[in-house]
């Protein structure tokens, strides 16, 4: 395995990826297909040039290929006989300013849907996936000899606003596709670089976002008792339904509520009309996330009631479902990642509070989907201590090696577990 100026794969990744004819030479291109990717990254759902240059290299390598879901791009890899397997990554980027120093940092702009200009950088390691996922159909392409079977490679925009899973099943993936026996998913986050960390049934969070406008009545600053404040009300508001995890939630359940805006008025001396302010909620359980939003409206609606305002307006931004590994399948999985990456590199942990929408996919057909984490960052710096930016941090930047090669490690450790052996 070749050592670079980025780091070094060593260990058992090494090994496998070697022992899968993986060169120095497929090493390059990955690094290189990744820094094209960083530094060309889009908006969700407006992954159009990274839509083209997808269905571009997985033609090259033969592949059917299509489109779906809009800025969505499937490869479907196939080699005999043998099980359906399918491989998630995503695509899009985040607007975000990117600030690594990097030579190759993003200096894109985008679009928002208002018509706000942004800056956009792949601030959450999509680029990370894209770039080993390409790299997976290669080495398998490749490697024909050494399994049999099917591979349906999902390349999903828009996961940053849950929008691009849904979009890929409503335009008919699974009518277009061949249909997996199980998907498999990854992410890349700032833990220890080399090591894989996976859970057991739940393993990331639902989340619902919501934007509500408080009504009221506006009125000069000087004659308050002529208007109804939205933005008193909406404080109200803000300050109740964080009761709801104290008060209503039993301590052994989890959830987290976050008011992440609050908008109102324009100008010091004027009582606005209304105001606004989003909130998102994160659960493990369906009952605990029907219950909690369940009494956002109720609070919302009573405060509103107790203020004389008209009923506020509730417009749900995004929903995310649950990331559920299957329990069987997850076991099934894990000796081969750790037989491919190493005993100790190969960690059960429990849920996060994350969200993803990966889930979907999976559920659309009813089969089991498996989804893990991996590292970025060299572990002496995590051992001394240093603070690492996260994703969607602008200076969020993995390290390329051990980073890269052991998500390409263990995808393939996913996918030949799963397929057939080769002649």
């Amino acid at each position: 395995m070749t050592v670079t100026t980025e780091g070094t794969t060593t260990g058992s990744a090494a090994a496998f990826l070697t022992d899968l004819g993986y060169t120095p030479e497929d090493q390059q291109k990955l690094h290189d297909t990744y820094r094209y990717l960083h530094t060309h990254p889009e908006l969700s759902m407006q992954e159009h040039q990274t839509a083209a240059y997808l269905l571009g290299r997985l033609q090259e390598l033969g592949m059917e290929a299509f489109p779906c879901g809009g800025t969505g791009v499937v490869g479907v890899l196939r080699n005999g006989d043998g099980p359906v397997v399918g491989f998630r990554a995503d695509t899009d980027g985040l607007p975000i300013g990117e600030n690594t120093g990097l030579e190759y940092a993003s200096t894109a702009t985008g679009t928002l849907e208002d018509g706000t200009a942004v800056p956009v950088m792949h601030g959450c390691g999509h680029d990370t996936h894209m770039a080993v996922a390409l790299a997976t159909a290669e080495l398998l392409a490749r490697g024909t000899d050494r399994w049999a079977g099917t591979v349906v490679f999902i390349f999903q925009p828009g996961e940053e606003t849950a929008a691009g899973a849904r979009a890929m099943v409503d335009d008919g993936l699974w009518d277009k596709a061949p249909r997996p026996e199980v998907i498999y998913g990854q992410h890349v986050w700032p833990g220890v670089a080399g090591e894989l960390e996976i859970s057991s049934g739940t393993a990331m969070a639902m989340a619902d976002s919501w934007r509500i406008t408080v009504l009221g009545r506006q009125a000069h600053g000087s004659q308050p008792e002529k208007s109804i404040d939205p933005i008193v009300l909406g404080a109200h508001m803000v300050v109740r339904i964080q009761t709801i995890l104290s008060r209503e939630v039993p301590a052994r359940d989890s959830a987290v509520i976050t008011v992440g805006t609050f908008h109102g008025g324009l100008k010091e001396n004027i009582i606005p009309g209304s105001a606004e302010f989003t909130v998102n909620v994160r659960t493990f359980e369906p009952e605990v996330r029907d219950h909690v939003l369940g009494a956002l409206r109720r609070i919302i609606a009573a405060e509103a009631a107790a203020s004389g305002a008209p009923e506020p307006l509730i417009e749900e931004i995004s929903s995310f479902p649950r990331c559920y590994n299957d329990p069987e399948t997850t076991a099934g999985l894990l000796p081969g990642l750790r037989a491919a990456l190493g005993e100790a590199n190969v960690k059960e942990v429990p849920p996060v509070m994350g969200s993803e929408d990966f889930g979907l996919l999976a559920d659309a057909i009813g089969v089991p989907s498996v989804y893990w984490m991996f590292g970025s960052t060299r572990r002496e710096r995590v051992d001394a201590g240093e603070l690492v930016a996260g994703n969607h941090s602008p200076e969020f930047a993995p390290e390329l090696e051990p980073t890269l090669d052991t998500g390409l490690a263990a995808a393939l450790a996913a996918l030949t577990g799963r397929l057939a052996p080769g002649a």
